[in-house]
């Protein structure tokens, strides 16, 4: 048979089609196809919500529980650039925003510990005072007074508590919450929370505190890291029935947008005057021990809660002095050379760190390393017993498992977020 030069043409042309619309296909079917992730919805707080708690507060006298962590952001009109108005989010401290509303009566604000304006010691007392730029009055809950009297109560319709928590038993606005809810059920006031994210919601770690050692520092039988929001953890004291004479507070969350325990949230503003960022924020379940013993967390430095020591630890090559400062008026070893760790390039924990303080023990004088204060931290006289008897890490946190699992049955019924 004999072939053109035209046919043996064609048919090359053919094949060649063939086999690239076959690379074409093979192409096309290996290929996969790549989902482009989402951008992560920004969280909304409670107190963002204006719309949600604004008409609960309409035409009533009110008291607010607050500090510098009280703020919302709002869409209002602003400038947003010279001589051009338009729409922005603005900053508004909670206090300062209501106050301007002539239909809400802000009567007086409850500051917890470290002031309103968040600026005094852990564990200096607060005196009473107006607020300078709304002249409201201003009532302390710690020290002696760290529950609203009748009389602090007396004409008040509704009590709004704003305050950012850390998630930590013994950071005591949880217990200055249990004081608010108590006082408020037994006067007959609704209580309304704008809720927060709990920076440390992550996990859930520690032994769960025994009721022979509640304290301010430890009110209620959970674990030292309890990953609830105060929102949900307010839920929790009310149907637990820990409020005197089984009282039940009547409680409003307002809750949170966009959140889970798993977020991870960046607070605008520091807590407390000694938790000045995320790294020092997320290292205080750990470190808090060592304000219970002989060594220095860091208070009367720029890194408080980010580095541990004492003159009798191990020389290495940090070290730190402490001098007073803002929220350390008279630090531990003020003005003494400490040696320790610098831990303020750790990364996220994501349960408690026992290892710094098991390796400052082994490294201290044992007859002075604990004080009486450690005991009130730890909620149990166990870790303590545990420490002096050398069990390792390992072993002290096996004995926490039964507490930690039996407290996760109760902490579900209270639950707002994943």
């Amino acid at each position: 048979m004999k072939f053109s030069f035209n046919s043996i043409f064609l048919f090359f042309l053919v094949f060649s089609f063939q086999l690239s619309s076959c690379a074409q296909e093979q192409k096309k079917s290996t290929t996969k196809e790549v989902a482009i992730p989402e951008k992560p919805k920004t969280i909304k707080t409670g107190a963002d919500r204006t719309d949600q708690y604004l008409p609960l507060l309409k035409n009533k006298n009110i008291a607010i529980v607050a500090n510098q962590t009280s703020v919302l952001q709002v869409l209002q009109r602003a400038e947003v650039s010279p001589n051009i108005m338009g729409s922005k989010q603005v900053t508004h401290h909670l206090v300062d925003y209501l106050h301007n509303y002539e239909e809400i009566n802000v009567q007086k604000v409850f500051a917890p510990e470290h002031g309103f304006r968040g600026k005094a010691d852990a564990g200096e007392a607060i005196a009473d005072g107006k607020d300078v730029k709304t002249g409201v009055s201003i009532i302390s809950l710690y020290g002696k007074n760290k529950k609203p009297s009748p009389e602090q109560l007396k004409g008040i319709d509704v009590v709004l508590f704003d305050i950012q928590d850390v998630g930590a038993r013994f950071y005591t606005y949880i217990s200055t919450l249990h004081y608010v809810m108590e006082a408020c059920a037994e006067a007959n006031i609704p209580v309304i929370l704008l809720d927060r994210p709990n920076p440390n919601g992550h996990y859930i770690d520690g032994p769960v505190l025994e009721p022979e050692h509640t304290s301010f520092v430890g009110m209620h039988p959970v674990p030292v890291v309890y990953g609830m929001t105060i929102g949900e953890y307010g839920q929790m004291i009310n149907g637990e029935q820990w409020l005197a004479n089984d009282l039940k507070c009547n409680l409003t969350i307002i809750p949170l947008e966009n959140y889970t325990h798993q977020s991870t949230y960046s607070l605008p503003i520091k807590p407390s005057p000694n938790l000045p960022n995320d790294v020092s924020i997320n290292l205080y379940p750990s470190l808090c021990f060592f304000e219970g013993t002989n060594v220095s967390a860091g208070r009367g430095t720029d890194k408080q809660f980010q580095v541990y020591g004492s003159p009798f630890l191990e020389k290495t090559g940090f070290s730190f002095t402490p001098q007073p400062n803002e929220g350390a008026k008279h630090p531990k070893y003020k003005g003494e050379l400490c040696f320790g760790e610098d831990l303020s390039t750790s990364k996220r924990l994501a349960n408690l760190d026992l290892s710094w303080l098991l390796k400052a023990y082994q490294q201290s004088p044992k007859k002075d390393f604990f004080n009486s204060f450690f005991i009130k931290l730890a909620g149990t006289k166990k870790l303590q017993q545990q420490i002096e008897e050398g069990l390792s890490e390992e072993e002290i946190k096996a004995s926490w498992q039964q507490g930690l699992e039996n407290f996760k049955k109760i902490r579900e019924q209270y639950l707002l977020y994943e």
